[in-house]
């Protein structure tokens, strides 16, 4: 199973030089608490990941701090140069990135390095179980198809 197959290819995305506080509200808009950061390729054509921002990066970061939200940029939170995972890797291969950085969710990014979407942890264990239920119902019609050979 390749990362292609199970991202969420709809990643909701802010750039670098908006207020923080523009942030908070997309992620409210969105019901999510991760934003991928982008900024156009060279043609402009596409968008590439430069940094992430979690809702945990404007609480930590800004809120805590007592630093108003809308005198933030983006870039002065987002957590730079972000790993990715390509979207013809295998999903095993997200899922040992994502232990060995600590990361819930990782951008994915085409052949050429633009954003193609986002793979979360949640992504990763729905497809595992699926696959894992389809072993047990593998086993199960064995047991079934066995039982009506030999009565």
């Amino acid at each position: 199973m390749y990362v292609g197959q199970i991202c969420k290819r709809n990643a909701i995305t802010i750039g670098p030089l908006a207020e923080a506080d523009s942030a908070a509200k997309l992620m409210r808009e969105h019901h999510v608490g991760y934003l991928v950061v982008t900024e156009p390729d060279f043609a402009g054509a596409t968008r590439r990941p430069i940094g992430v921002l979690t809702d945990r990066d404007i609480v930590v970061g800004i809120v805590a701090r007592g630093e108003n939200p809308r005198s933030v940029l983006v870039r002065d939170v987002m957590s730079r140069n972000p790993v990715t995972i390509s979207l013809t890797d295998p999903v095993a291969k997200a899922a040992l990135e994502m232990r060995r950085i600590g990361v819930r969710r990782l951008p994915v990014v085409g052949s050429l390095g633009e954003l193609e979407g986002v793979l979360s942890l949640d992504d990763v264990l729905d497809a595992i179980s699926g696959e894992l239920q389809n072993l047990s119902g593998a086993i199960r019609n064995e047991q079934s198809f066995e039982s009506s050979l030999r009565p």
